[in-house]
């Protein structure tokens, strides 16, 4: 049996009088706050005014914020239950059972970002550049979430052999099975790849193309994160259901369709979907024809 060269050894869960938390949630907590605080910071240094008008308040991102929350949830949950059919059809009353199972991070993601854009539509907020300034925010909060992981042994690849596989070979409890058998780090994979993303992010914000407030930005974020977890997957423990593919590879698959088609919506545009369909454009004035925004007589 290979045995890892790193081995890890610490106790998962903060103990203060008699009270224990896991390290991997006080992490996730602290990645939340802190991808908040990203967020708040650079919706503070962008120009308050969209190019519709509207104002891009920051007190605003707190409302966004809790609308992800509900999507999020119930996004997690659907697509969990849809990765593990056939045990939820065999097993109905556990679909709402909060003990059973869990979260597949993609279609959280995906319906907390539908969520947030309706709460932004509601306090008519500019929803296209919510969106680009919540990319470095997402991705790194991704990234860091992922990471957490390694404080509770969540997110462990397949058994493994090489050189920087990891085990866990305290008293636990531990978020694997077998977490003494050394495995992918397929949580630091994942991200590492997110920090490359995010770094594409960043670069491509120099560009005035990803800086027009549309929605491009967080697309390409939202797509460089699905191809990094669809090459990571292939490390993880989940059985294939499709050749050599995993369920979360095809929703992964799937995003990446759905990113692409509203990225030549975009490109082809001037505006979103979601900013056109909130904005209320006045019918164009043909050429020739007095502009309706010269002075009226009895304007006071």
């Amino acid at each position: 049996m290979p045995s890892a060269v790193i081995q890890l050894n610490f106790d998962p869960s903060l103990r203060v009088g008699g009270q224990a938390v896991r390290w991997e949630i006080l992490a996730l907590a602290a990645v939340i706050l802190l991808a908040m605080l990203v967020a708040a910071l650079v919706a503070g240094r962008a120009p308050t005014q969209s190019a519709d008008g509207r104002s891009l308040r920051r007190d605003d991102l707190l409302f966004i914020a809790l609308g992800i929350v509900p999507g999020a949830v119930l996004g997690g949950r659907l697509t969990y239950v849809l990765i593990h059919l056939d045990y939820y059809l065999a097993n109905p009353n556990s679909i709402l059972d909060p003990s059973s199972g869990g979260l597949a991070l993609t279609g959280a993601v995906v319906l907390g970002t539908l969520t947030g854009m309706y709460v932004a539509r509601l306090l008519d907020a500019p929803v296209g550049r919510w969106l680009d300034l919540a990319a470095v925010a997402l991705v790194m909060g991704l990234g860091l979430g992922k990471l957490s992981e390694v404080l509770g042994g969540s997110g462990q690849g397949v058994i493994s052999g090489v050189s920087w596989a990891t085990a866990y070979v305290g008293p636990g409890p531990w978020g694997v099975l077998g977490p003494g058998l050394p495995a992918h780090p397929a949580q630091v994979y994942e991200a590492l790849g997110d920090a490359l993303v995010l770094a594409c992010i960043l670069v491509l914000g120099q560009f005035g193309s990803f800086r027009a407030g549309d929605g491009r930005r967080f697309l390409v974020a939202l797509g460089g994160w699905a191809i990094v977890r669809f090459i990571v997957v292939f490390s993880w423990r989940d059985a294939p259901v499709a050749g050599p593919l995993r369920a979360e590879q095809l929703l992964d698959l799937g995003l990446l369709l759905i990113v692409a088609l509203f990225l030549v919506v975009i490109v082809q545009r001037p505006a979103t979907i979601a900013e056109m369909a909130s904005s209320n454009t006045s019918p164009t004035v043909p050429t020739g024809a007095p502009s309706s925004t010269a002075p009226r007589e009895d304007a006071p």
